[in-house]
């Protein structure tokens, strides 16, 4: 146990921020939080972030990079422990950390896709990572709702901001990513309802991607702006 003071350094839209901040609260790991402009960033921030990027965790003055570090970091440090006790299944864990983190490259590359022919490309990507996300949970069951049981995980804290960027591109186009997959669907439903999840955002968060993503030299962008023009 550390008796330092922790400062979570973040952007208000970074989905890796929002893990880090999800293990924090489901561990009860009082914090604060400090935003920065990653557009403009200050010196102070590139000093503890030599990648540029955030989170960064500062433990007292020490800095903490990258959220997966900084997610084994508080395992190491704090209960109740969100990843499992076996070597093996630990690793599986990680491994679909991972797997979650190559879901957000897709999610980027669907949001920044220049026209609708890589636009689509981009949604059967994401569709068939579900399809084998769902496969997973298929093969689990029934030890839902959660990833692994009725406990909460590390993997949960990777999907929940995952999944929160579908409520915004739901209402930006009748997609369809969710069809198919009903373990998917109902595991993203549970962790848009846990505390922890919701609370990783501001209030304003499903305005701040809207604005983010209609600012996107983008068909997602085109689209989101022939929708104000209809309303």
């Amino acid at each position: 146990m550390t008796d330092s003071s922790l400062t979570l350094v973040s952007h208000s839209l970074c989905p890796y921020v929002q893990r880090a901040a999800i293990a924090l609260a489901e561990k009860n790991i009082a914090f604060e939080r400090r935003d920065v402009d990653l557009a403009h960033k200050p010196d102070w921030f590139l000093q503890i972030s030599p990648l540029g990027k955030t989170p960064v965790l500062l433990v007292g003055e020490q800095p903490i990079f990258e959220s997966t570090v900084i997610c084994e970091y508080l395992e190491d440090v704090f209960a109740p422990a969100l990843h499992p006790q076996d070597a093996l299944e630990r690793a599986q864990h990680r491994a679909w950390m991972e797997f979650g983190s190559s879901v957000l490259n897709s999610i980027a590359g669907f949001y920044n896709a220049p026209d609708e022919a890589a636009l689509a490309a981009r949604r059967d990507e994401l569709h068939a990572k579900f399809r084998r996300l769902d496969a997973e949970l298929t093969r689990r069951s029934p030890r839902g709702p959660f990833f692994a049981g009725p406990a909460i995980g590390l993997v949960d804290a990777v999907f929940g901001p995952v999944f929160r960027y579908f409520d915004v591109f739901e209402q930006i186009a009748d997609i369809g990513f969710f069809t198919d997959v009903p373990r998917v669907a109902a595991w993203r439903q549970r962790l848009s309802e846990r505390p922890s999840i919701r609370a990783a955002v501001t209030s304003n968060y499903p305005q701040l991607l809207m604005q983010f993503l209609a600012q996107r030299d983008s068909a997602l962008g085109r689209m989101i702006t022939m929708k104000k023009i209809a309303a």
